[in-house]
């Protein structure tokens, strides 16, 4: 820790850190959630927090954080999942709004959440950045057609070296430690086990949401919770169903997360499906109701087709106590194994058969549901979050003294 950052934290009576998310906060999608349980876990640990975020989200109340919001000349309402030019423009104004705290505040930290990391990296001065690594920027990226050019590609992976290099840590989603030690071999790098959602659902309530989607009873229910983006493999679980509704013609697919109008809907057999019943399409709900849609479900399928870092779902379904369906890829591998869940090709007959066994094999189902929630209990519970966040800041502030835990609620 610099002689700087230890003046800064002998005047604060809470050491003061920078939290740089360029998302919007806060909204019931993946980083923005993270953001939330970091920034809660930094005031527990004593710490007060200044997060910059988009001028986008629903105001919370988190104690011992201030969100400050960038600029929004354009009046941008809402802000989609990936790159877009409504999103470069947030950037835009959001570095100008780091460069005037970076100039009127000394952090003892700056927690820079994906490409915002390059700014702080560039203008931290003397204080230490920390790159919380959500997922790699050059995969997320070559979803878009401009960003799969191999020199575009290959100046990413430059551009992402260079940051890992100057990161003072690195903390990053399940499945990305190797990822960033290929680039930095001798890199802090903390893998983040963020929290399941809590809550115990009502039976009453999931009785209701079957009703209210028309969901007879004695209907199996396969569920998928998350984003419609490209790599989720929505694709492959569309061509799944009919294969798993010829073998069990009672089971309803529900698929959570869809925003506003979406191509998936287009794709042939979808608008079939949902015209029979047999698929049900909803938009993004929020977090608190996600345990009450698990546990209407019989099977949890998580049909990621490439990535590394694990999808946050994923520690949702295995607090569920409900059998999982996921495609065998790295991204899965680092919470799941074969006793915790039926992993499968990355196809559409993988993902139909896997579906299939776990309908037909209830001893199976029942034995992957437990083993998946035991080890989500042993594993994901808050403290162990908090525990995680300590440890990086000790090494980076070294501000053990100054940090005063308070118990988990």
């Amino acid at each position: 820790m610099t002689s700087c950052n230890r003046e800064a934290a002998g005047r604060l009576a809470r050491p003061t850190v920078l939290i740089v998310a360029p998302q919007p906060f806060y909204e019931d999608r993946g980083t923005p959630i993270a953001t939330r349980q970091l920034a809660g876990a930094l005031s527990a640990l004593g710490y007060q927090v200044h997060l910059l975020a988009y001028p986008v989200g629903v105001e919370i109340d988190i104690p011992n954080v201030a969100v400050i919001r960038s600029p929004n000349p354009t009046g941008v309402r809402s802000v989609p999942i990936g790159f877009s030019m409504r999103k470069l423009a947030l950037d835009l104004g959001m570095l100008m709004s780091l460069r005037r705290l970076l100039r009127a505040h000394r952090y003892v930290a700056i927690h820079a959440v994906e490409e915002m990391a390059f700014a702080a990296a560039a203008l931290r001065a003397d204080q230490p950045v920390i790159y919380d690594m959500q997922s790699s920027l050059p995969d997320q990226l070559r979803t878009h057609a401009i960003f799969r050019a191999q020199p575009v590609q290959r100046a990413c992976r430059r551009a992402e070296r260079w940051l890992v290099q100057r990161a003072s840590a690195i903390v990053c989603s399940a499945g990305l430690k190797d990822h960033v030690h290929a680039l930095r071999p001798d890199a802090f790098v903390t893998e983040l086990m963020y929290l399941n959602v809590a809550g115990r659902p009502d039976s009453t309530e999931v009785q209701r949401l079957r009703a209210g989607l028309g969901i007879r009873d004695g209907a199996r229910v396969v569920l998928y919770s998350g984003t419609f983006e490209p790599y989720q493999g929505l694709d492959l679980l569309s061509d799944a169903m009919p294969a798993v509704l010829q073998v069990h013609p009672e089971a309803v697919f529900v698929l959570i997360g869809a925003t506003g109008k979406t191509e998936f809907v287009s794709r042939p057999g979808v608008r079939r499906l949902l015209d029979a019943g047999r698929l049900h399409i909803l938009e993004r709900q929020e977090r608190g109701m996600i345990p009450t849609y698990l546990e209407m479900a019989d099977v949890l399928v998580s049909s990621r087709s490439y990535g590394d870092n694990v999808p946050l779902k994923i520690f949702d379904y295995m607090a569920a106590g409900k059998p999982i369906v996921a495609t065998d890829i790295k991204a899965h591998r680092s919470l799941l194994d074969a006793e915790s869940a039926l992993l499968v090709p990355v196809s559409a007959r993988g993902l139909a058969d896997g579906i299939v066994r776990v309908l037909d094999d209830p001893p199976l189902a029942a034995a992957l549901a437990e083993r998946a929630r035991l080890r989500s209990g042993r594993g994901f519970g808050g403290q162990s979050f908090e525990r995680l966040v300590a440890a990086v800041y000790e090494r980076v502030c070294g501000l053990p003294a100054a940090i005063a835990p308070v118990p988990s609620s």
